[in-house]
């Protein structure tokens, strides 16, 4: 992010400015980032190249579905700030970012088309995916842009969803295939391993109490993409370290209603908080459970630690034996 403009992040049509303008866009909630949405970026660039114009991802903050359920909405593969560091490094030039709320929502999709991308972007080209719906009862559609853009004088690109293994790449199947703990196979639709980051911030200490201290990581979100326990992989600035992870409300304690992320890394000594870390899921150890007494879960957590080891080394030797 350091390398792109001041204003590669854009909050609201009133932080727009006329060299804004002319842009070539596209629009969704972009979560993951995933190898579907990465050929709409592909469309995207190139056509940006092709007008001579800024390429701009239009997108909703809080996402729609998480307006109209709140709590009961898919849990995020990211946050607002993964999701614009992810942008960033896919090159496009620009993130546009609307506040979905009561007057957002209540726009049909003739306004939305006229007031935000012509009014407020003034689009030359509009990509969109196949499925793509807006404006108020979704009654917005691939059709009725391509009549608006006649009106208004904009091209509309709809590309076609990416298959893999005979099924449509979308987040709701990476969603799955967590949930699952199938991390080669979601690695595979991202295009890149599955991590959360996030600032290390001070929890309770209870690890630090069962002589096994963690690094916190708020989720900022009701939902996370996967619960449990893990063996995990954290980038560091410098190095990366082993770990295990637990994702949850530790029913064991009971004091969460938002999950969190606290990972053990092992063999390793260090202060961590305030920094940021990436957290790479490797393989999953088992489901959060509620025990009896923080003794029982003690014993428990020295368990997966165990366990996060012989995974590691059979990582180690299966690795090895490949190379020969």
């Amino acid at each position: 992010m350091a390398s792109k403009a001041k204003d590669f992040l854009i909050r609201g049509l009133h932080n727009l400015r006329p060299e804004h303008r002319g842009a070539v866009a596209t629009v969704g909630s972009f979560d993951g980032i995933h190898l579907g949405h990465q050929a709409i970026l592909g469309q995207l660039k190139e056509r940006a190249v092709y007008y001579r114009a800024s390429s701009v991802v239009m997108m909703f903050e809080p996402q729609p579905r998480e307006y109209f359920a709140r709590e009961q909405a898919p849990a995020r593969l990211m946050r607002i700030r993964e999701k614009v560091e992810a942008l960033a490094v896919t090159g496009v030039d620009r993130v546009f970012c609307l506040q979905f709320n009561r007057a957002l929502r209540s726009l049909s999709a003739q306004e939305f088309v006229e007031r935000v991308l012509v009014g407020g972007l003034g689009i030359r080209c509009l990509v969109v995916g196949d499925d793509f719906h807006f404006g108020r009862d979704r009654s917005g559609d691939y059709e009725m842009l391509v009549r608006m853009g006649a009106r208004h004088r904009f091209e509309v690109l709809e590309t076609h969803s990416i298959q893999m293994g005979g099924e449509r790449i979308s987040s709701t199947r990476i969603r799955r295939e967590l949930e699952q703990g199938r991390f080669a196979e979601a690695a595979k639709l991202l295009g890149r391993p599955f991590r959360i980051t996030g600032r290390v911030v001070y929890g309770q200490r209870l690890g630090t109490q069962l002589g096994v201290p963690t690094a916190n990581l708020n989720l900022h979100r009701y939902r996370a993409p996967l619960t449990g326990v893990f063996a995990v992989e954290v980038h560091l600035p410098d190095r990366r370290v082993r770990g295990v992870a637990n994702v949850g409300v530790r029913p064991t304690v009971g004091d969460l209603v938002k999950p969190v992320l606290e990972v053990h890394l092992l063999d390793w000594q260090g202060d961590l908080y305030g920094r940021r870390i990436q957290v790479e899921f490797k393989h999953k150890l088992r489901e959060e459970l509620r025990f009896a007494s923080i003794e029982e879960l003690a014993a428990q957590i020295y368990d997966d630690i165990a366990a996060a080891r012989r995974f590691f080394a059979a990582t180690e030797e299966s690795g090895q034996a490949a190379a020969l």
